[in-house]
């Protein structure tokens, strides 16, 4: 499994696009964090802090399609370099604001957030021009999935070390600094510039034109919910064993899992077309939430149950990736993936406002069952639509097998290399 991983990254602008994503995203994994530390180092409430925080993740749900449709149409460099840009210098403008005058901060704010590059979505659309042969995309997948959540794991860290060396301010300017950084390095690269999305049919709702893809946002929609609900609860359950220590060895342990699920998804070379295949990883997903509603007082045997239950998440990522690009209208396929980002973010979000009532009323265990329930809602969704998701964009006959992606006009030169749909 190293072998295969390591031979991958020493393929020709695999580690670049992979880093400079990576460090080009940490705006977006330490965002709320770094507004909630600066805010409070400035003076101002946890009520302004957490309105701010909201305000420039809510912009960023907005902004991400809508840019990732500006990638589609008019290449990566020409969006991925300004959108950077302009929202680094939102971040600049909250740091100078700070809580006064408070209009200006949110400006910031929402500045920051909405022009937040769509990169997730456009290093995703480039691996299928960058490797060739399936098999090494779909392990690219799984490697994206996977740093994911390293990147969220690490970002909070690296926030946290700018603060004690110098201070909140010099956080959030940091990160954002990098961030333009890690958007600079990928937007310069050959692939980037090269890559050119199909012609597309014009239609004011793109992406979501696809039935099958609207049913995997609503799929993972609910994966985003139960995020943000083991997000809260593993806070309460820290809370009522009186040491916030133990929330951090819940979400590690989460993380864990996931890492090494996605590593060994990755290795497996997956025969067959990835819909049921994506049915059967949210099937595990939801079984491997349901005994965390259990809550048992015993904090090792509840990180066991959290490390279990991270297993099948990026395993889920990687699948949905190569489904997005078989169900995404032709021309769209960056703007199909910001689409999964943006329903991550809103159902994370949702789950985080839900989970708070939920555990006042029933305790961390309720909490829980809020998680266990959204991975349950998530395998009904794609249960209930599997005959869409059976139908991908760009198939005339319907038919469950592979089918050539035209999403990628690089992709043809490699003759007979269809991207990323046989998983």
């Amino acid at each position: 499994m190293a072998m295969g991983y390591l031979e991958l990254l020493r393929a020709r602008h695999v580690a670049r696009l992979l880093v400079g994503t990576l460090v080009g995203r940490l705006p977006n994994a330490t965002a709320g964090l770094g507004i909630v530390l600066f805010i409070r180092a400035e003076g101002g409430g946890y009520a302004l802090a957490g309105a701010l925080a909201a305000a420039y993740g809510v912009a960023n749900a907005v902004g991400q399609p809508l840019l990732g449709r500006l990638v589609d149409l008019h290449g990566q460099p020409r969006v991925l370099l300004p959108s950077a840009v302009l929202s680094a210098l939102g971040m600049v403008l909250l740091a100078a604001a700070g809580t006064d005058p408070v209009a200006l901060a949110f400006a910031g704010a929402l500045l920051a957030g909405l022009a937040t590059p769509p990169l997730e979505g456009a290093l995703r659309a480039l691996w299928p021009s960058v490797l060739s042969g399936e098999g090494r995309v779909q392990r690219a997948y799984a490697l994206d999935a996977v740093a994911q959540e390293v990147m969220f794991t690490a970002g909070p860290l690296v926030v946290t070390l700018v603060v004690a060396l110098w201070s909140e301010t010099a956080a959030l300017l940091v990160i954002n600094a990098l961030g333009l950084l890690g958007a600079l390095v990928v937007a310069a690269s050959g692939p980037s510039r090269r890559w050119r999305g199909a012609r597309r049919e014009a239609h004011w709702l793109g992406a979501l034109r696809s039935p099958g893809l609207l049913a995997l946002l609503g799929g993972f929609f609910f994966v985003g919910v139960a995020l943000g609900s083991i997000s809260v609860a593993a806070v309460a359950y820290a809370d009522a064993r009186g040491d916030e220590l133990i929330a951090s060895y819940l979400l590690s342990a989460l993380s864990a899992g996931a890492l090494v699920g996605g590593l060994g998804y990755g290795a497996v070379a997956w025969a067959g077309a990835p819909e049921p295949r994506l049915r059967l990883l949210l099937a595990g997903l939801a079984v491997g939430y349901l005994p965390l509603a259990l809550a048992p007082p015993s904090v090792p045997l509840m990180t066991l149950l959290a490390g279990l239950a991270g297993i099948f998440l990026a395993p889920a990522l990687a699948c949905s990736f190569v489904v997005i690009d078989r169900q995404a209208p032709v021309g769209t396929v960056t703007e199909a993936f910001s689409w999964l980002v943006t329903m991550f973010g809103v159902g994370a979000a949702l789950g985080q406002a839900v989970v708070g009532p939920v555990i006042e009323w029933g305790a961390e265990a309720a909490g829980f069952g809020v998680t266990a329930a959204a991975g349950v809602l998530a395998l009904l969704v794609v249960t209930a639509t599997r005959r869409v998701l059976a139908a991908p964009e760009g198939s005339p006959n319907g038919s469950d097998g592979p089918v050539e992606s035209q999403n990628d006009r690089n992709a043809a030169l490699e003759p007979g290399f269809r991207t990323g749909h046989q998983a």
